[in-house]
């Protein structure tokens, strides 16, 4: 039986392109706030859990080191957060702390969420279902084909 290659039966295009709608929705919610959504995405996991290593912020986000680099250079420069060498043993490895403004930002980005969530066409129950469906193939091991 031959492949069905039909664009809208893709589970990746269907996945890439909602992913690029509801990044597209946070643009001018983050604008308010000055930070891109991929700085956002940083911003949220060391909300989460601050003073982290690089290494295990970019196990969290998914991101390889020279993706998550850039971002982490534009937010300490943005005076958001502070990398530093915190093992002497191991001149490479960088702690990411947060900084009091780093800080203070989570106040004015807790309404972004919400804003978000009024504004998406189906009900919380559809999108909470979705986003779980989206963690499930992330939780499972990848496997090489």
């Amino acid at each position: 039986m031959p492949a069905d290659l039909a664009l809208d039966h893709q589970l990746c295009f269907a996945l890439h392109a909602a992913s690029r709608r509801v990044t597209a929705a946070y643009r001018p919610l983050l604008d308010e706030v000055g930070l891109t959504y991929p700085q956002y995405v940083v911003m949220l996991a060391l909300w989460e859990k601050d003073g982290v290593t690089v290494s295990d912020l970019g196990d969290r986000l998914f991101l390889d080191s020279g993706t998550l680099s850039p971002l982490l250079v534009r937010l300490e420069s943005a005076g958001l957060l502070t990398r530093a060498r915190t093992d002497p043993d191991d001149g490479r490895r960088l702690t990411v702390t947060l900084t009091e403004a780093g800080h203070a930002l989570r106040t004015e980005a807790e309404r972004i969420n919400c804003a978000l969530q009024e504004n998406l066409p189906m009900p919380p129950e559809d999108a909470a279902l979705l986003r779980d469906l989206a963690r499930r193939l992330l939780e499972t091991p990848q496997e090489t084909p």
